[in-house]
């Protein structure tokens, strides 16, 4: 069921929705919001909280053989990552 209601856009967002109907992309300004609006939304709920990411990397991790666990060398680990956060810098 559509219900209908009254949206304002910035003149450009207008003008760029009307050129995607215009050339056929859409077949009317509201399919293009909706369509907008289901994206925005999909990209919401497939947001992944980053601490689950990086715990279910963790998990990962921890079931792989222990020959293949990274050593833990610790300044000068810590020296490596400095340097990685360096070159990022610099570029």
């Amino acid at each position: 069921m559509n219900v209908k209601t009254t949206v304002s856009l910035s003149e450009s967002t207008l003008r760029d929705a009307e050129e995607l109907v215009r050339k056929g992309e859409y077949a009317s300004l509201s399919d293009v919001l909706e369509e907008a609006a289901r994206r925005l939304i999909s990209e919401r709920h497939d947001a992944v909280d980053p601490l689950t990411g990086m715990a279910d990397e963790i998990r990962r991790r921890m079931e792989l053989p222990r020959d293949q666990f990274l050593p833990w060398d610790g300044p000068a680990m810590a020296e490596r990552i400095k340097a990685r956060l360096r070159e990022k810098h610099d570029k």
